[in-house]
């Protein structure tokens, strides 16, 4: 018996449907099936739990060409093959033009069994060629966040010394209204830069479906500045020049930054006893020429990102070779040889191109290729000053196991007018939460990850008992992070560490107004 096998049947004829499945049943096949004739019914059973679509091509309600239109737009891996009695070669052709797997006439039908049979195969080599494409692209990750390590740590550091430096002052200054105005104010400083640091590493390394968005190349390359710097020796002089004006491009930011580390590592490798490495931006056109020599590129207006070396460069041998996997010319134990082959499975996402150009002894140059999309930019905007906050007299339970941050978000919360109740992780948060005989609680802030019980169960104990309990959940992880593994669902009220005063305050709020 073969794997089971679900199937959509688009088709209007009754005895069709019979003859096909009877067919595939011949084969050996665990079928299931569900037939549709109609576009609202093809919408809703085009689910990623299907294995293949079949389709007559000429039916009065619905058409081939939308359900391929449909599938598209779904970007789901369905293989989708027409079974029809009219349809022509020059119809088939455009059809698979159009999307289609393969066709099968209807007086044809022990043709079907190899279709199928070499449809499921592709669909399984491309599930295993994106696997492999995402263990490239962790397995680069992790050779740049060793490189990044040391620098890190030593920012990190330096960091600590300040706050650590400036709250002993504090303490010790006998003028509380003048001097230590000045050193809260360092201290502050301080932590946000440590803040900005743990959230640049954050998004590199975080591991989620590739998130396209509408970015500004150089507003990206003004972000990485100080990390790119941390990668290089001091013999190494970086130039970054970014063009005055660029066009935008559609790209995920946190993959145009691995791009951009893994050619500054390569880069500096190149240059052992130093030399000049520089980083520009410009918009250009592509002709025709350029783009048929570099696969799917099209001809068009695309924003060129481009680093140039000083260092050995390299033979054309070596460029031959140089995208493919496990290929480098770095010592044993210091290269993976992914670097070069993630960075051009990343720039395809965004339908780009990348192009190096190399001479034995004269440096290296890498040209990145986006498509200028002329839409409006979707990076967050930096918020306005907030308003003051609006005060509640809510009944609050605050559970958190770090005891810090715990008695930070109590202060804040009890300087707002709030009833804050506290536990230390989820177990005393359902003590608490039984004994309270007051005010009834509103809302429960909790941290996700807590020893003993986990904020997720907690709450889904809580509201067992209290099915309109409020909960916002808080995290130092991102909330990809916590999100992808199951540990919480999407949608949900969540809250990133470290927040400001303002921050916690207005999220409260709007919780707690927004309920019925």
């Amino acid at each position: 018996m073969k794997p089971p096998l679900t199937v959509l049947i688009v088709e209007d004829s009754a005895d069709d449907v019979a003859l096909l499945v009877k067919e595939l049943q011949k084969h050996g096949f665990d079928l299931k099936w569900r037939c549709v004739d109609t576009e609202a019914d093809y919408r809703e059973h085009l689910t990623s739990g299907i294995h293949m679509i079949f389709s007559d091509f000429a039916m009065p309600r619905f058409s081939t060409a939308r359900g391929l239109e449909l599938l598209q737009e779904s970007k789901l891996d369905i293989p989708f093959i027409i079974v029809s009695g009219t349809i022509g070669e020059e119809r088939a052709v455009e059809s698979m033009k159009a999307g289609a797997t393969d066709y099968v006439l209807k007086d044809n039908l022990q043709r079907l069994f190899p279709v199928v049979k070499r449809a499921l195969l592709e669909v399984q080599e491309r599930a295993e060629c994106r696997q492999a494409e995402a263990q490239f692209v962790e397995a680069q990750k992790m050779e740049i966040i060793g490189q990044l390590s040391a620098g890190i740590a030593h920012d990190f550091n330096n960091m600590l010394g300040v706050i650590i430096g400036y709250s002993e002052l504090a303490a010790l200054e006998s003028d509380p209204e003048v001097t230590k105005r000045k050193y809260i104010v360092e201290i502050r400083n301080a932590a946000d830069r440590a803040a900005a640091l743990t959230r640049q590493l954050l998004v590199f390394s975080r591991r989620q479906t590739v998130q396209l968005v509408v970015l500004d190349l150089n507003e990206v390359l003004k972000d990485l500045d100080r990390m790119l710097r941390r990668l290089i020796d001091e013999n190494v002089e970086l130039t970054i020049a970014p063009a005055k004006r660029i066009g935008r491009i559609k790209a995920d930011s946190g993959q145009v930054g691995q791009v951009l580390m893994n050619l500054v590592v390569n880069a500096r490798d190149a240059m052992p006893e130093g030399g000049k490495l520089r980083i520009e931006t410009a918009d250009i056109a592509l002709d025709e020429a350029f783009t048929r020599a570099h696969g799917n590129a099209n001809p068009g207006e695309y924003v060129m990102l481009a680093v140039s070396d000083s260092g050995t460069g390299m033979t054309a041998e070596v460029k031959a070779h140089l995208f493919e996997a496990f290929f480098t010319t770095k010592p044993k134990g210091k290269g993976t040889g992914l670097g070069l082959a993630t960075c051009r499975t990343i720039i395809s996402h965004s339908d780009g191109c990348i192009d190096v150009q190399s001479e034995l002894g004269h440096g290296t140059t890498f040209k990145i290729y986006f498509p200028r999309v002329d839409l409006p930019l979707e990076t967050m905007e930096q918020a306005a000053k907030a308003e003051p906050l609006v005060r509640g007299t809510e009944t609050l339970l605050l559970v958190e196991d770090e005891p810090s941050v715990r008695h930070l978000a109590r202060s804040i919360l009890e300087a707002q007018g709030y009833n804050v109740l506290t536990a230390s992780n989820g177990q005393e948060g359902l003590r608490v939460a039984h004994d309270c005989k007051g005010e009834p609680i509103r809302l429960v802030i909790t941290d996700v990850i807590m020893p003993l019980m986990s904020g997720r169960v907690m709450a889904e104990w809580l509201r067992a008992v209290y099915p309109d309990l409020l909960v916002l959940f808080t995290s130092g992880y991102t909330d990809d992070a916590i999100v992808e593994p199951g540990m919480l669902e999407p949608g949900i009220a969540f809250l990133p560490k470290p927040y400001t005063p303002d921050a916690l305050g207005q999220k409260v709020r709007e919780l707690l107004d927004a309920a019925p």
